[in-house]
């Protein structure tokens, strides 16, 4: 199977066309260099993506969060509702662990602060 990507890995935005025989990359070709390789590599066997989204405050107010790594695309949706389900109380400092190991290890962290 033949996958078309454009690679977001770096300003060039490569066209990248990927090969695919079962669970296995055969073959990548239009990279401009090694990262568009990989990346194109990871797209097609298990694409991952950082979590971006809100959290309420017990005081009304929204604190942007995010995962601290990527999580499989295919786990967003369960990851969202996780996320949906948590409240935090203010003052959060960015960076602190909102909820641990979210996903496959990944935590959920403040990407704001309220004080």
């Amino acid at each position: 199977m033949k996958y078309r990507l454009i690679c977001i890995e770096c300003p060039m935005g490569c066209a990248i066309e990927a090969e695919k025989e079962g669970d296995t990359v055969v073959s990548v070709a239009g990279n401009s260099c090694p990262r568009g390789k990989l990346y194109a590599e990871n797209e097609v066997i298990c694409p991952m993506r950082v979590v971006t989204s809100t959290v309420r405050a017990t005081d009304g107010r929204m604190l942007p969060v995010k995962t601290n790594k990527p999580v499989k695309k295919s786990e967003i949706f369960s990851v969202m509702k996780k996320i949906n389900a948590q409240k935090v109380t203010p003052p959060v400092r960015i960076g602190e662990v909102i909820c641990r190991d979210i996903s496959d290890g990944a935590d959920l962290v403040a990407a704001g602060e309220l004080l």
